[in-house]
């Protein structure tokens, strides 16, 4: 390597030590911690079925039989009967044509944006993952105030997007999109909606089916789903959902289904299981909504769509603090910062739990209410 090359390369690693250095000196350092065995408030297995007997179970029978990985992508050895048939479940449970695996919701989100050609609109609010894509897509973009019915009518009439994206649930303020309305103007103007429902499966909706269904749209051919399996069903893997010409396209054309290694039959084992779980769990998502309605009036807020609420913690540092003396007490919370949140304001992020013993659920909510 010559000098000059050298010289570049420090010159690289160096810059981008000063810029971890200015993120230290605002409180925006991330740090990998290993998990402990404290109160979980900060995970998103809402329903506690990442460790059901019948979900580990279904998942070790299938780890047996074909193996730890899925071996190729879908189109080549990574397709099994389990992935045909979760497909088959999960378009069944919320109502659509069809629905196409894949092996995360990032994936999924970045799969569906990247098929559906043209500008987008999408939520202040929405799930990085959908902003991310926009951009990795090439598609021009643009964002309307979160929840603003006014903004997104008058942008719709001047950005004329194909397709406008939003989440059911939205994953850091907790609170739920007005789906109908924003369906009305969607087709209206002649736009497509992109829904991702990663945080309504399984918590809201007849049987847990989410918030599309909930809001009467359910098959509607101007409706796209997209979700995540890792969070109320406890495992991992993402998935769009919506017309069956929709499936076609996506196996012909979609980069992050052609050329992504599936998700391994036992993970997609134990989703299924999951999802079978969650249909019939109806006192789950009850309790689900008493300790949400519980946790919100114990830290004065407003009762969240479904198992999250994001308490404002002042700045970054103000955060970091907030969620180190909960951790001391023996209950993990999240923290976020920006750029995770999209109001740009530090929160503590707290995730309903239904797994863990209401007495011990109890206890978190009141340390998080002390430390605060």
């Amino acid at each position: 390597m010559s000098d000059a090359v050298l010289a570049d390369t420090a010159d690289l690693w160096n810059r981008l030590g000063r810029k971890a250095d200015l993120r230290a000196k605002a409180g925006l350092t991330r740090t990998v911690r290993t998990r402990t065995d404290a109160i979980d408030l900060a995970g998103n297995d809402y329903l506690g079925l990442s460790r059901h007997p019948a979900v580990l179970a279904a998942a070790a029978a299938a780890l047996t039989e074909h193996g730890l990985g899925a071996s190729g992508s879908r189109l080549v050895r990574g397709t099994t009967e389990i992935h045909e048939a979760f497909e088959t479940d999960f378009a069944r449970h919320t109502g659509t044509e069809t629905a196409v695996l894949y092996s995360s919701g990032y994936m999924a989100n970045l799969g569906a944006v990247a098929a559906l050609a043209g500008p987008v609109l999408l939520d202040a609010h929405a799930h990085a993952s959908l902003h991310d894509a926009a951009r990795l897509a090439g598609r021009p973009s643009e964002t309307f105030a979160h929840n603003d019915l006014d903004d997104l009518e008058r942008q719709l009439r001047e950005v004329r997007p194909s397709l406008v994206a939003v989440e059911s649930v939205y994953s850091v303020l907790g609170d739920a999109a007005p789906l109908r309305e924003i369906h009305a103007l969607t087709s209206a103007h002649g736009a497509l909606l992109l829904v991702d429902e990663a945080h309504a499966i399984g918590t809201i909706g007849d049987a847990g089916s989410g918030g599309v269904p909930a809001a009467g749209l359910a098959g509607d051919p101007g409706v796209v789903l997209t979700a995540t399996l890792s969070k109320a069903l406890g495992a991992a893997g993402g998935v769009i959902a919506g017309p069956a010409v929709l499936r076609r396209h996506l196996h012909d054309t979609g980069r992050t289904f052609i050329f992504d290694t599936a998700p391994p039959p036992a993970v997609v084992s134990g989703a299924s299981a999951a999802l079978a779980v969650a249909r019939e769990s109806d006192a789950a998502r009850a309790e689900l909504a008493r300790r949400a309605t519980l946790a919100a009036e114990a830290l004065e807020m407003p009762v969240p769509a479904a198992g999250v609420l994001s308490p404002p913690a002042g700045d970054a540092h103000a955060a970091t603090a907030w969620a180190a003396r909960c951790a001391e007490e023996g209950v993990a919370v999240g923290c976020f910062r920006p750029p995770s949140t999209p109001d740009h304001r530090s929160r503590l992020r707290i995730t309903i739990n239904t797994g863990v013993p209401a007495e011990d659920f109890d206890r978190a909510i009141a340390v998080v209410r002390k430390t605060r």
